[in-house]
């Protein structure tokens, strides 16, 4: 069974839902994943997604800020809300896809940007990103299945998780490394998460580190794809369950050029299962 996943920060589900459409039209991935929907659960646009197939919605928003949703063609057989370090902010939701079998765990992650000084001392934002991180960790540590499980081992998480890791996930290393998204303790921290469940950075399957790979480029440059200087923010990410499923992974840049765009561009995973 094949099975594509896409994540996407979209800046706006409302302001933006002709561009998802088109999406979902061209691409047709069984699930999206969308983060920073800015958008209160009352209000979000259903009828779009019900009319292209996607009957199986996870929801959970507000007014003017974060906000995720999980959009499917494939039935949930369960769902959750998470609120993290002690927020009600609309960055957490899992739900198990019902794709026969051991149910995949799928987890949408809108972590927090971190603001502009990377000093949890001088900016609450940054703090609050660097507990984020510790939290998560500690969660996916708890929520992994002991040992000799036979279930519960299959497991997704995709967003927009604001910290480019590698060397070439950014620009230019040396002069982001003072820049949040890319200093040393979002780094280690970032690397913390991945260790808690020896997660597999699906595009770096496929992709070496040594070559350059992003999803978000800056509204500030008025030509983003001949200054080029992104980072990769958005990510997928699978459990070693589903290491010999991993089919491939597409970033799909052409979006950052239509009309009210977003500054970041959807990444899809493909699993064959």
């Amino acid at each position: 069974m094949p099975l594509s996943i896409a994540t996407w920060n979209i800046n706006s589900v409302r302001l933006r839902i002709g561009n998802i459409e088109r999406l979902l039209r061209a691409e047709k991935p069984d699930v999206l994943c969308l983060q920073e929907t800015k958008c209160p659960d009352e209000l979000f646009p259903h009828a779009p997604f019900e009319a292209l197939g996607y009957t199986h919605r996870l929801i959970h928003g507000m007014k003017g800020y974060n906000g995720v949703a999980i959009v499917s063609r494939l039935p949930f057989s369960k769902v959750e809300i998470h609120h993290r370090v002690k927020r009600e902010d609309c960055r957490h939701v899992r739900a198990w896809l019902d794709v026969g079998g051991d149910p995949i765990a799928l987890d949408n992650l809108y972590i927090p940007a971190g603001g502009d000084i990377p000093d949890p001392e001088a900016n609450d934002k940054f703090a609050h990103k660097l507990d984020f991180y510790r939290e998560i960790a500690a969660w996916f540590t708890d929520v992994a299945p002991k040992k000799g499980a036979r279930k519960g081992k299959r497991a997704i998480a995709v967003g927009d998780l604001n910290v480019a890791p590698l060397e070439h996930d950014v620009w230019s290393h040396r002069q982001l490394l003072s820049i949040v998204s890319h200093t040393p303790i979002e780094v280690e921290l970032f690397d913390h998460m991945l260790k808690s469940r020896d997660w597999i950075d699906v595009p770096r399957v496929f992709t070496p580190a040594s070559e350059k790979l992003y999803s978000w480029w800056s509204y500030r440059n008025q030509d983003w794809r001949k200054s080029d200087r992104g980072r990769r923010l958005d990510h997928i990410l699978a459990t070693p369950a589903l290491r010999g499923a991993i089919g491939g992974y597409r970033i799909i840049k052409d979006t950052r050029d239509w009309e009210k765009a977003s500054d970041h561009v959807p990444v899809i995973g493909t699993f064959d299962l």
